[in-house]
């Protein structure tokens, strides 16, 4: 049961990234982690590690589907503003970890506040 918990959060978590990121901005992956921690339960560090996974993998296919479009020209580009050595691939591993500790925060958040609201 518990590894079903983990698969249908990380799905769920996904899903609701997908749909909230063609209306909101990048913040979006926080409601998301949010929203399926709150209601899908998840136990220890699988609270944080799950939704951090789910929108790692989302973010570094999303910016690498959009990187890919113009050749990596404007990711090269980013990557030597910010001293990544001018490599598009380091640039898309550091905007995903970005997402992923923003939503295995949010997530943590849900979690608890699930706790709190469970409690009264």
């Amino acid at each position: 049961m518990k590894r079903k918990d983990q698969i249908i959060n990380f799905v769920v978590t996904i899903i609701v990234a997908l749909i909230l990121a063609q209306f909101l901005p990048w913040w979006s992956v926080m409601v998301a982690g949010f929203v399926s921690s709150l209601f899908f339960s998840l136990k220890k560090f699988a609270v944080f590690f799950v939704p951090f996974l789910a929108i790692f993998v989302f973010w570094t296919l999303y910016a690498y589907v959009g990187a890919a479009q113009n050749d990596f020209t404007l990711s090269r580009k980013i990557s030597n503003l910010l001293t990544l050595g001018g490599s598009e691939y380091t640039l898309i591993t550091v905007t995903g970890v970005i997402g992923g500790l923003a939503a295995g925060i949010s997530a943590l958040l849900g979690k608890q506040l699930s706790v709190l609201v469970k409690k009264d």
